[in-house]
């Protein structure tokens, strides 16, 4: 069940952060790939989740830990669980380093869990 959706753009680049409640892994692989259908252009779509212990994190083809780490801390630091949460990104054209994603990613997931 989506819960909040934030948009987000930096440098042209447009981050597109979607919360939902999830209680089993086929809700979120039905999510995934109903935002993946979606979003067609969009170039990256990582995400985190947590269901109790089960946890996963995705950079989606972006650099290492600049996008699924920052996602899954946002999870951690709010004692969240039974969520996932994705972030898609549209590429703008202008480069925004590993700091840069790092933090646009970070953001992105901190601010779609405030209702």
């Amino acid at each position: 069940m989506l819960i909040n959706t934030y948009t987000l753009e930096i440098k042209k680049s447009k981050f597109i952060a979607y919360y939902y409640t999830v209680n089993n892994l086929e809700d979120i692989n039905n999510i995934y790939e109903t935002l993946k259908k979606e979003h067609k252009k969009a170039r990256h779509l990582p995400y985190a989740y947590k269901i109790n212990n089960l946890v996963k994190k995705s950079d989606d083809k972006e650099p290492s830990n600049t996008a699924g780490t920052p996602i899954y801390s946002i999870i951690e630091k709010n004692n969240l669980n039974n969520c996932l949460i994705v972030v898609v990104r549209y590429f703008g054209g202008i480069k925004l380093g590993s700091g840069g994603l790092f933090r646009a990613y970070l953001k992105s997931a901190s601010q779609v869990i405030l209702k």
